[in-house]
Order: C-alpha cells, then structure tokens, then sequence
C-alpha cells in the first residue's frame, strides 16, 4: 500500500479556456494530459469567465463538484442546477457550457476502469480498492488503519492498494471520497 499527500500549495497550475487549473495527480505517473493517455486525473479548478465550455476528452468520465458555490450548466443543450457540494456525474465527451464562476473538483476517469464511486462522507469507510482518494473540503483529520493524516481545505490524499488491502479510514469533517478499480 502507497499512501500520498497532495497538498493544493503544491499542485501544477496551468491556464485552461476559463481560469486555471490546479492538477493534483494524473495516472498512471508516466501519462501525459495533452496524450489523453492517463487512467485518471484529479484536479481542481477555477472557472473565471460566463459562459465557459467544458474541455471534451473523448473515452473518459467526470464527476464535478462546485467547492465554493452553485453550478448553473447546460449538458447536450439540457439546463441543469447542481448545489455546493452536489456531485455532477458525465461523459466527458458531452458539450457542457458553465453559466457559474467559482472552483470546482473534478475527477476523469478512462473509460477503460472497471469501477468507479464519488461520494461526500464524514462516516467510517472500509474498503479495498485498487485506488482510493479523499479530498479535503475543510481541515480534516483522516485516520487509515488508525494512522492520523492532517489536512487542510482542498488538500489530497491518495491510497495506491494494488494488493487489495481492507483498509479502515476514518474521517473528523466531510470529504470527496473516491474508489477506483481497473
């Protein structure tokens, strides 16, 4: 089992059509972003500009989450409302169009992945997927197998667990947390 912290201080920034983006984790770690040639990646971003248009990454799926507000969007022509914390689950190739700006958490998976889960929970999980994220939305102390881990708003923690390990985590405050097969 691999256990990594991503603190947000430390993310790549780069510079997408509406804002900036904040990358926490691509991969596998050898994967290249502009190569759509990752299993996943888990980013961060700000969406500065109304209307904006979601990038298309054809062979992917994407959960969003608006960390600091409501998402107003169109998905395929269809108006859609999404609350704080809501998550938004699609194909990556659909035409979305952002009528919101504020910061969101986004998640793409290769379609290839076998399994996949996103959910906010602050109750005791026990799980043994190949991988398994947390993502802070406020500081939080995140305990695996009774080992506490400190972090602060928007920070990451990423579990490696290819040998499929049951693995107890606990939670002091609410998080994204996600599993992932491939």
């Amino acid at each position: 089992m691999n256990i990594s912290l991503f603190p947000k201080k430390d993310s790549a920034v780069s510079i997408w059509s509406g804002g900036l983006t904040y990358e926490y984790i691509i991969y596998p770690e050898t994967a290249n972003y502009a190569d759509r040639d990752f299993i996943f990646r888990i980013s961060s971003a700000t969406i500065e500009q109304e209307p904006s248009e979601f990038t298309k990454f054809k062979g992917y799926h994407r959960y969003l989450v608006m960390l600091d507000s409501s998402l107003h969007v169109e998905v395929n022509k269809e108006k859609k409302l999404y609350e704080k914390y809501q998550i938004m689950e699609f194909n990556s190739d659909d035409e979305v169009t952002s009528y919101t700006k504020g910061i969101d958490f986004n998640w793409m998976i290769s379609e290839k992945a076998s399994h996949h889960k996103l959910e906010i929970t602050n109750s005791d999980q026990n799980c043994n997927a190949q991988i398994i994220f947390l993502f802070s939305l406020h500081a939080t102390v995140i305990k695996i197998n009774e080992k506490p881990y400190d972090l602060n708003p928007y920070d990451l923690l990423v579990i490696e667990n290819q040998k499929r390990e049951n693995i107890i985590l606990s939670f002091s405050n609410e998080c994204l947390f996600g599993i992932l097969d491939f």
